[in-house]
């Protein structure tokens, strides 16, 4: 396994702060103006990729009007929609994407984009993209995930809905056809997900498994589920991504706005410099503290060759003297010397 990847200027592992992508999906609501606000805001909120999507209504799927073409869930935000009304409805236009890359480059913040097909991934390659992300509802097209492995860039797999077998085909077909910069995110495609259903634990077992990096694609609301992911070791978190919720959108119910976004990053590179090692005692950090701590000392004026008892020792702060748990040894012991109150506790003081 690579242990750190490298997509333009950012390193990716777990020596390196999680790698936050904002995906803009349709939320830009077939506005370029929105769009450009939507890469603005993410930037300012300090997300280190913008993610686009890439395909048309009629690359994606048939413009038929049967049964198996209208989505019928009425737990799904999309209930009731003809598939290729849907996605000429979401998609961002091809010739919007050059402009979209150039202004995220502008603010030093990468943009790659998802291919949806074939002819995607060569219209993506004119435009010198540096990574690609295979989108869970397309882990399963070996094509598309053959043809983007032959182009040597990173590549991102969302594992969304996959078996474990389903994940090793995909991975085999990857790195067969060359791809050496491989990240799984872990995925529950439900549009808003639950956090009861995304199953964190995944992520060290898949990248026991397929000995790559894991990252999350993470559809529930607010922050608390990517956080926990990357306490599990993930290195890559992607969210969707709008300037306001009530605005509407094809995703904007489980989108996150600037704020929120400006959260995720800040609290995700805590969870991640919160990881450390496996480590007992005190840290250089505390020493300090250790004063705070307690220890035996004499709480009365004693004399030379003076009994030693609970009405002249006691277990005190601070922790200069002998540890407690030679209070009760030191009971009944005799002062070698004359010992003011305050003193801390030492053999040398004891006969």
């Amino acid at each position: 396994m690579n242990s750190v990847i490298h997509i333009g200027h950012r390193a990716i592992g777990a020596d390196h702060t999680p790698f936050i992508i904002a995906e803009m999906s349709g939320n830009h609501n077939q506005s370029l103006e929105r769009a450009f606000e939507i890469v603005d805001a993410a930037a300012e909120a300090g997300a280190h990729a913008l993610k686009l999507q890439t395909y048309t209504a009629d690359t994606i799927t048939l413009n038929v009007r049967n049964k198996d073409f209208l989505i019928e869930d009425k737990n799904s935000l999309w209930d009731g929609s003809n598939l290729h009304d849907l996605y000429q409805k979401a998609y961002t236009p091809w010739e919007w994407h050059k402009p979209i890359m150039e202004r995220a480059e502008k603010h030093g913040m990468l943009c790659f984009s998802s291919p949806f097909d074939e002819s995607a991934v060569d219209f993506l390659e004119s435009l010198n993209v540096p990574a690609y992300k295979i989108a869970s509802f397309e882990n399963n097209h070996l094509p598309l995930i053959e043809k983007v492995a032959k182009t040597g860039k990173p590549m991102i797999i969302s594992t969304g809905m996959a078996t474990l077998s389903d994940i090793e085909e995909a991975v085999k077909t990857a790195r067969a056809a060359g791809c050496k910069d491989l990240i799984l995110l872990k995925c529950t495609s439900t549009y808003p997900a639950s956090p009861n259903n995304t199953n964190v634990l995944a992520i060290p077992h898949l990248k026991q498994m397929f000995d790559c990096q894991i990252g999350l694609s993470d559809h529930t609301m607010g922050v608390g589920v990517s956080v926990a992911a990357v306490a599990h070791g993930a290195t890559v978190v992607e969210k969707h991504f709008t300037l306001n919720r009530a605005d509407g959108g094809v995703d904007s119910a489980f989108s996150l706005e600037p704020a929120e976004l400006k959260l995720l990053v800040v609290e995700s590179e805590r969870a991640w410099q919160s990881l450390g090692s496996v480590q007992y005692g005190p840290t250089a950090a505390e020493q300090k503290s250790l004063m705070f701590k307690r220890s035996v000392y004499f709480s009365e004026d004693v004399k030379a060759g003076e009994v030693l008892t609970v009405d002249n020792l006691r277990v005190v702060r601070p922790g200069f003297g002998l540890h407690p748990r030679f209070y009760q040894n030191l009971i009944g012991k005799k002062a070698r010397i004359a010992i003011e109150k305050g003193t801390p506790a030492a053999w040398a003081l004891i006969e």
